[in-house]
Order: C-alpha cells, then structure tokens, then sequence
C-alpha cells in the first residue's frame, strides 16, 4: 500500500486519539522543544534582550571552562548532593518500614510525614532558618546550651551552610519518598515472609534477604528522581543564604538564575544549564546500567 494511503487510513481509523493529543503535542512543542532548541542556539550567541545580538562561536563555552565560580558551584552541588541523596533514600524507607508494620494510627503517622511535602517551601524554609539560626536564640543553640556545646554559626558558617540546606531537604522530601517505597512493601507477596518465619529467619535477615533484594525497582526511582531533584536545588540557597557565605552554598542552579535573571547574562546561563543537563543526562546513565540492571519495570 503507498504511503499516502496508509496514512490515510491511519489517520480514519485513530482520528479521534491523535486529535485529542494535539494540544498536549502543542505544549510540549511549545514550552519544551521551542525553548530547548532556542537556548541552545544562545549558546553561540551574544544575546541581548534589547539591542541587536551577535554569534560570537564558543566564547561562552570557553568563558565557562576559565570560571572558578562555575566550577565551585558545581562542587557544591556535588557535595549537596552526597549529604542528601543516601540519607533522603534511608529515611523514606525507614519512615514506609515503621507505616507498614501494622503500628496503631498508621494511617495518621503517614500524614503527619507527608505533612512537609505538601506545605510551603516558604514556610518550611522560614522554619528551618529560625531553628539553624546562628545565635542562641536559634532553638537548635538553645538545646546544644543544654549539653555544654557551644553556639554553632550553622548557615552563617561555610563548612556548616550546606549541610543545613541539605537537612532542609531531606526533611522536605522524605514524606514523598516514604510513600513510593511503601507502595513497593505494599506489594511484596505476604507468603515470603510467612515461609522466612517458618524457616527461622530472624527481621534483620528476612530484611537484608527479601525486603531490600525485592525493592530494587523503588531504589532505582527513588535514586534517579533525588539525584535530579539534588542537581537541581535551588530555592533553599535562595531563601536561606543568598548562595554564601563565600559561595558556600551556590549551587549550579543558584549561579545560574544570577547570571541569567540578575547579571542578565542569558548566553552564559544557557551554557550553564547545558553543561547541568549533560551532568544529569551523564549520571542518569550510569545510575541505569548499575542500579537498574535486570530491573523488571525499566
């Protein structure tokens, strides 16, 4: 059959599915693709919101090479990264072990840790500020008092700022976590356990040998979705520190919106948010052949 015809055909047999999917095809064309290609295309440009622009090559791309402070950014994202991405994964499985033990009010302890994904950042973060606060008037101060430990500087201190954030986070994040591993508990056939018990298996075996093996799917996602989530970091620096003190905390993302929104160097932001997608794109890739090697679902 020619082309034409089959397309034809095609078309009068799912005319109606493709119609429908129109103005999703619109939106990802226009809000996805559009901007991807544009914002590579400034990459080579020196682009000015007034004025006339011009292709300058791989200026941009060299001055980024040349740049300490985009190199330390993205350390500082690394580092953000290792101190949240583990600890994110531990707690929201710790947190879907004790939801799925059958304790009494399960169902109320599962709000209350899901409780901090659903409100602000804002208030979260205005939260977490008044309890790092540097001065003893910050209630983690007043209770280090308690026990004879100095004020700690906590976010005014740049060995301190960034493991504060990344506590901010973990805390932030690890109700939603919570909830995909205890999907996963949830649908581990029940007869594993029953023929572990029979057999002897003590809880730290029968967790190490059944629940942890079978959850590989969950750790996957989980490890993608907080790895993404880690690179991508942005408003607690924002809110909390400004990206200091001495850049401590500037993250990739953070000295991307100030080169792009508040030094209105847009070329170089879109060089900046190439070279953390291909970081993204680059670690994606290896947590897949690793971590979801032989993973039934992906």
């Amino acid at each position: 059959m020619p082309l034409k015809e089959r397309i034809k055909k095609e078309w009068n047999r799912n005319a109606i599915v493709y119609i429908f999917l129109i103005p999703a095809l619109l939106h990802f064309l226009v809000f996805q693709v559009i901007p991807f290609t544009f914002s590579f295309v400034l990459t080579f440009m020196d682009w000015r919101v007034i004025g006339t622009s011009e292709f300058v090559g791989f200026k941009h791309w060299e001055a980024f090479l040349n740049d300490k402070l985009a190199w330390k950014a993205i350390w500082n994202t690394v580092l953000f990264s290792i101190y949240y991405i583990i600890p994110t994964m531990a707690m929201g499985l710790i947190l879907a072990l004790i939801i799925n033990s059958g304790i009494r009010f399960s169902k109320i302890f599962k709000g209350i840790f899901f409780l901090p994904v659903v409100t602000s950042f804002v208030i979260i973060a205005g939260l977490w500020g008044w309890l790092f606060r540097g001065t003893e008037s910050g209630l983690i101060n007043y209770l280090l008092g308690f026990i004879g430990i100095d004020p700690q500087l906590f976010l005014a201190d740049s060995g301190q700022a960034l493991m504060v954030l990344a506590g901010l986070s973990i805390f932030k994040v690890s109700g939603s976590t919570m909830i995909y591993y205890f999907a996963g508990l949830q649908s581990i056939p029940k007869q594993l356990y029953e023929a572990a018990r029979i057999d002897g298996a003590s809880r730290s075996k029968i967790f190490w040998t059944i629940t942890f093996p079978l959850l590989k799917p969950i750790h996957f996602y989980v490890a993608i979705i907080t790895t993404i989530g880690s690179f991508q970091v942005f408003d607690s620096a924002y809110l909390l520190t400004g990206g200091g003190p001495n850049y401590s905390t500037t993250t990739i993302v953070y000295y991307l919106y100030e080169q792009g929104f508040t030094s209105l160097n847009l070329s170089y932001a879109s060089v900046l948010s190439y070279v953390l997608f291909f970081i993204i794109l680059a670690i994606s890739l290896i947590q897949r052949k690793y971590l979801g090697k032989d993973t039934p679902i992906f």
